[in-house]
C-alpha cells in the first residue's frame, strides 16, 4: 500500500510551443523571382538555340548567376522563436540563443550584436530611409493633430488619435525582436552557444560556374 507521499507525480503536460515568426523581404522575393525568370529565358534560349560555344557559356553563366540571385533575394530570412534567432543570410546560417544576444541595432542596416562582440547583419530586414522619412512625417502629423484636438476640446479628443508612434516596417520588426529578446533572454532553454554554418549549397555551384566560365573564356 502506498501513501500519498509515495505516489508518483502526475505527468506534466508538454510545454506549449509557438511557431517561429518569419521575417523576409517581400521586395526581395519579387525581385528574385523576376531575375530568375529573366535568366531562365535568356539562358535557356542560348542553350537550346545557340551555336558553337554559346550553350556552354550560357550554362556556365547560369551556374554562376542563379545561386547568387537566390542568395541575395530568395534565401535571406530571420526566424524568431522562443529560444533564439535563426538568421539565414546570403552565405551563412547563424543560430543565436536569446541569452547570447547583447543588442539589436538599427542604423543604415539592421544587425544583431552578440555578448562576445560579434555582429551579424539581418539581410532579410533591410532598412528603407525613405520609409523612415515617410513614417516620421506621419508621426509629426499625428502629434500635431492630437495637440490641436486637445486644445480645441480640452483634451477629450485625444482618444481619437491612434496611440503609439508611427514607425517604418523594418523598425517595427526590430522593436518586436527586442521585446522577444527581453522576455526570453533569462529563460533556461534560451541559453547556449552561437553557431555559424556556411551555405556551401550556394557557394559551391557559384564557384563551379565561375571556374567553368573562366576556363571557357581563357581557351577562347
Amino acid at each position: 500500500m502506498t501513501t500519498p507521499d509515495q505516489q508518483s507525480p502526475a505527468p506534466q503536460p508538454p510545454r506549449p510551443t509557438t511557431r517561429d515568426r518569419i521575417y523576409r523581404s517581400h521586395m526581395g522575393l519579387v525581385g528574385g523571382a523576376l531575375l530568375l525568370g529573366l535568366a531562365a529565358w535568356i539562358g535557356g534560349d542560348a542553350i537550346l538555340m545557340g551555336g558553337g560555344r554559346a550553350p556552354w557559356l550560357a550554362l556556365a553563366t547560369l551556374l554562376l548567376v542563379v545561386p547568387l540571385v537566390v542568395a541575395f533575394t530568395l534565401r535571406p530570412a530571420v526566424y524568431a522563436g522562443e529560444d533564439g534567432l535563426r538568421i539565414r543570410n546570403p552565405f551563412r546560417l547563424i543560430v543565436l540563443p536569446w541569452g547570447e544576444v547583447a543588442a539589436l541595432r538599427s542604423g543604415y542596416t539592421n544587425e544583431v550584436v552578440t555578448k562576445a562582440g560579434a555582429k551579424y547583419q539581418l539581410w532579410a530586414i533591410p532598412v528603407s530611409l525613405r520609409a523612415r522619412s515617410r513614417a516620421a512625417r506621419k508621426e509629426a502629423r499625428r502629434v500635431a493633430a492630437g495637440e490641436e484636438k486637445g486644445r480645441a476640446f480640452g483634451g477629450s479628443a485625444r482618444a481619437d488619435v491612434p496611440d503609439g508612434p508611427v514607425r517604418a516596417d523594418s523598425d517595427r520588426i526590430m522593436d518586436d525582436l527586442r521585446e522577444i529578446q527581453e522576455a526570453r533572454e533569462q529563460v533556461r532553454t534560451a541559453q547556449g552557444e552561437v553557431t555559424v554554418r556556411w551555405a556551401y549549397e550556394i557557394a559551391g555551384p557559384a564557384v563551379a560556374g565561375a571556374v567553368l566560365l573562366a576556363v571557357l573564356l581563357a581557351v577562347g
